[in-house]
């Protein structure tokens, strides 16, 4: 049985003749290697590695790419690769992701230089995606595997990728499969070549077969440990989210700046008031100004207390918290129609603090320039001069001021920095307002605004608003004139069919940013059949994309048919189903949302500017940066930050923000963390792994290069 040695102490001259490689004198000192913690992507261009570097971004990982492609770029060596500090030898990349297995030509010595490197320092290489071939320690696919489409495949995590990176999932590794028509993901499946060490960690049933073939696994060979994936992915799609982070783990060794997880917030706007109803026969919305002035008759839709009931229920059944955005006019109007009463609101008022509120304006007035409405589109009203006509300051400073008091008088646990306007107004809206209303940053300093809700769909970086910086919120396509599923649909078919169908053609002006719909759909059958599917794969992509932007939909579709929730439930169901209970959905209010977001971009501006420098000697983890940057780290559970507990544990791993104070930040990793360990536990296998024999190419199979679908 193989002995595996659990030490952390490994010098580099002890793993140089573990190796049994010739000794280099300028690494060969009694010191641990100083590892930096920052990653070498060399890419050809391919969707895959394009994937990872994106989930390295998205997580504050910093990365080296090196484009293939690029006749500038530099010459991969021992100098690029390593060199020495203080006289202490320092490898420069924690981990190598490469295109595929060896993207260079036969004798390259860049691969020569990488395949050293990794011995020497003990770095684990990504093969981003790769055939399945002997030199990747798995059988040709003519050897009782498979090359061909995967759409649809319901791939396993196996009980190696379970102990391993990928504990974090329940198992099932769903493939997409969007539409008939487009070829979405291929692979090759494939077992473990004769005599090769090595583990799938994911794979797939092999057609035809009574086998499994490997889509993800680790390969073990030569004093090197690869990653060797063989499917083709993109950055969005749900296989790729849902084995990145375990990918980025099992590269790291769980040691790495940066952080990443899956987060989910919803927030109701118009709540008290009523949404104006789309109407069937004119196509378009009686009240509000895509219809002609006096053109139908409104028809609102609001909660009852029944919906109140049904709301809380669902909140307690999924364990997730709603952000109403409120307006307290639609209570006081409501009252005033009604002899004063008003049981919507009462029922809401009772169930106040299982809910999270944001103040939305009093009255939900457009808070931008004085819009024109006597023409369709409306357009900015001018004075005599030509100059726009802008809503004065005072105007929205009431509005929101009027509505934090019947807030508070309500019982409403606010909190007051937070403000999302009617239809985000105030800010620019194209074509119409092409820039913020000059009233609106002077108002919320006034109302000491921090965090001012945004369009993702508009404005989908954050930005500075006076005194407040912005939280883009994504639009979720359950339209706020819709209470019924018959309603949706109409509209919807109104939007996205052509003018031959009876559509608007909307979609046939925009084919950039829309899609026309081959037919119209089903009134009756296309909100579960159509709708629904779409709007929740493109939810559940968010909430996997460690993006913590929160989602935004109306009061009116939690009335009525209350057709939010099966988008809603289709989401937080599906997430259940596909991650263990150590990787819940993180459910943020709007204020830490926004903070979140804000660290991002400050520690993104402080890593493009070379101001991180971060690197591993042994057990410790050494973090320079600017004092006052919020650093991002994921650690092994058991690390320390100057004795104290670092980080939040997630996914079988620990992280967090700490604050620099300008002086070196050091963080103490457990004894026995994992790279170290798998580091160690390759030496032992290398001798055999070595001697192994090599499968040779059957007769007639040429080896070919991965296989790569537009993505």
């Amino acid at each position: 049985m193989k002995r595996t040695t659990r030490t952390t102490a490994l010098t580099v001259g002890a793993l140089i003749a573990a190796l049994g490689l010739p000794a280099v004198p300028a690494h060969a000192d009694a010191a641990a290697p100083r590892i930096d913690l920052r990653v070498l992507v060399v890419s050809d261009g391919g969707p895959a590695t394009d994937a990872i570097a994106a989930e390295l971004t998205t997580a504050g990982t910093p990365y080296t790419e090196v484009d293939l492609q690029d006749s500038g770029r530099p010459v991969i060596d021992a100098d690029f690769l390593a060199d020495t500090v203080d006289g202490a030898p320092r490898a420069k990349f924690q981990a190598v992701v490469l295109p595929n297995d060896n993207p260079f030509t036969a004798g390259s010595p860049e691969m020569a230089a990488l395949v050293a490197y990794e011995q020497t320092y003990a770095i684990p290489q990504v093969d981003a995606y790769t055939y399945a071939r002997p030199e990747a320690g798995l059988r040709y696919p003519v050897d009782g595997g498979y090359a061909g489409s995967v759409d649809g495949v319901r791939a396993q995590v196996t009980e190696a990728g379970r102990a391993g990176p990928f504990g974090y999932l329940e198992g099932s590794v769903p493939f997409e499969d969007n539409s008939p028509d487009v070829g979405e993901s291929y692979a090759y499946l494939s077992t473990p070549a004769e005599g090769a060490d090595f583990v799938p960690y994911v794979d797939a049933a092999v057609p035809g077969q009574p086998t499994r073939g490997s889509l993800v696994g680790e390969y073990r060979h030569d004093g090197r440990r690869e990653l060797v994936v063989t499917f083709v992915y993109n950055r969005y799609q749900q296989q790729f989210r849902l084995l990145a982070r375990g990918i980025v783990e099992w590269m790291t060794g769980g040691v790495r700046l940066g952080a990443s997880r899956n987060y989910f917030a919803v927030h109701v706007d118009d709540v008290f008031a009523g949404d104006d109803r789309w109407d069937t026969e004119l196509n378009c919305t009686p009240g509000d100004v895509d219809c002609a002035q006096g053109e139908g008759t409104p028809n609102p839709i609001r909660m009852t207390p029944a919906d109140v009931d049904h709301a809380t229920d669902w909140q307690d059944r999924q364990n997730f918290t709603l952000d109403l955005a409120y307006n307290g006019a639609g209570s006081v109007e409501h009252r005033e129609d009604n002899n004063g009463a008003d049981p919507l609101t009462d029922r809401l008022i009772a169930a106040r603090e299982q809910f999270r509120w944001i103040n939305h304006t009093y009255s939900h007035p457009f808070l931008g320039c004085e819009q024109n409405t006597t023409v369709v589109p409306w357009r900015c009203a001018t004075d005599t001069d030509g100059s726009t006509k802008w809503v004065s300051r005072a105007t929205i400073s009431r509005e929101i001021a009027d509505n934090r008091v019947w807030g508070q008088a309500a019982g409403l646990s606010l909190d007051n920095s937070e403000l999302v306007t009617g239809e985000h107004s105030g800010l620019q809206v194209l074509p119409q307002q092409p820039a913020d209303n000059p009233n609106l940053a002077p108002a919320l300093a006034d109302n000491g605004i921090a965090w001012l809700g945004s369009d993702n769909s508009r404005e989908p970086e954050q930005r500075g608003i006076g005194p407040a910086t912005t939280v883009s919120r994504y639009p979720m396509n359950v339209f706020y004139n819709a209470g019924r599923a018959a309603e949706q649909v109409d509209e919807y078919n109104w939007i996205y069919t052509g003018r031959a169908q009876g559509g608007s053609g909307i979609c046939e002006d925009n084919p950039a940013t829309s899609t026309c719909l081959p037919a119209p759909l089903d009134t009756a059958t296309g909100y579960a059949d159509h709708i629904v599917p779409l709007e929740t794969r493109i939810g559940l992509g968010h909430v996997l994309a460690n993006d913590p932007k929160p989602h935004f939909i109306h009061q009116s579709n939690l009335a009525e048919d209350r057709i939010a929730y099966p988008v809603l439930d289709g989401i937080l169901d599906g997430y259940a189903a596909l991650f263990t209970a150590n990787a819940p959905v993180v459910n943020l209010p709007m204020k830490d949302i926004g903070v979140e977001l804000r660290r991002r971009a400050a520690w993104r501006a402080a890593v493009a500017d070379g101001q991180v420098t971060a690197y591993r000697v042994g057990d410790t983890v050494t973090v320079r940066a600017p004092a006052g940057t919020a650093v991002p780290a994921t650690m092994p559970t058991g690390t320390t930050n100057g004795g104290s507990g670092f980080g939040d544990a997630y996914a079988g791993e620990v992280s967090g923000w700490t604050t620099s104070t300008g002086a070196p930040l050091t963080l103490t990793t457990p004894a026995a963390t994992p790279s170290l360990s798998a580091a160690v536990d390759v030496t032992e296998k290398a001798s055999a792994t070595r001697t192994a024999p090599r499968t040779r190419v059957p007769a007639g199979v040429r080896e070919q290069p991965p296989h790569t679908p537009d993505s």
